[in-house]
């Protein structure tokens, strides 16, 4: 049974993003530990990509920053090794499919269970082609977390009926970022699921004040945010832990 659904059995979860080796790998450890104390649920480590297509600006620049430092995929492996040694969190990467497939698809997913990562999320790989990295994630026990885009209103049946750990729900269409508002129609896309799977959903892209975690929380098991938690690394770098965990605190509050 998948470690993913403890994150949302103690009511709404949180879902803070952030991006390994932004601005180092230590502070990237001592930030997942401490969003965990915080009230974190559930946490989306980013693998940095040069090309991250999902992202905006902010998200982006992380990346850039992470990898001009020299993160490699197997400096992160090493970093959960060690994480897990302090935490059970659960834990999901989130990058793209070039990085799994340069390291080796196999490879990768194997060793990402080995150092006890519980979910993968590609959001470059479109539901038609996960077949390829579904199947391996199967045999290694992680789960290869599914999104939903306001434009996928037929296809949502046939992604909830295959789905995995919880349901990513894209909240905007574009790629990630703060948002002033949100005016998709979330509800009816978790309704929709639901009739299908009782699998959880969770709603990212956009979010960061309280009042939109509240209001999405409503209509769903979880919100993600990733954007504006980034900022906070990039304005206070090796000093954001701190401010990281605040705003954490306050995010989950509101749920």
């Amino acid at each position: 049974m998948s470690n993913i659904r403890y994150a949302f059995e103690k009511g709404k979860a949180f879902i803070p993003f952030i991006t390994c080796g932004d601005p180092s790998l230590d502070v990237t450890e001592e930030l997942v530990l401490a969003m965990e104390e915080a009230g974190a649920d559930l946490i989306e480590l980013g693998i940095p990509f040069s090309d991250p297509t999902a992202e905006g600006p902010v998200i982006q620049e992380a990346n850039l920053r992470a990898l001009s430092g020299g993160v490699t995929t197997d400096d992160l492996f090493l970093m959960v090794r060690r994480l897990r040694k302090r935490t059970r969190i659960p834990l999901v990467f989130m990058t793209y499919a070039n990085v799994v497939f340069s390291y080796g698809t196999q490879r990768f997913i194997r060793t990402s269970a080995e150092v006890g990562m519980d979910g993968l999320i590609l959001p470059d790989v479109p539901f038609e082609e996960k077949e390829e990295f579904d199947h391996v994630c199967k045999m290694y026990g992680i789960d290869f977390i599914s999104l939903i885009a306001p434009t996928s209103k037929e296809r949502i049946c046939n992604i909830a009926k295959e789905a995995a750990g919880f349901i990513y729900c894209v909240s905007s269409l574009g790629v990630t970022g703060v948002r002033s508002e949100i005016t998709t129609d979330i509800q009816g896309m978790v309704e929709l699921v639901k009739k299908i799977n009782k699998i959880p959903c969770a709603v990212g892209f956009g979010i960061s004040t309280e009042e939109q975690a509240k209001k999405m929380a409503g209509f769903s098991d979880g919100v993600i945010v990733g954007s504006a938690i980034v900022k906070l690394c990039r304005q206070y770098k090796e000093r954001c832990v701190p401010y990281v965990k605040e705003y954490v605190k306050k995010m989950k509050e509101s749920l």
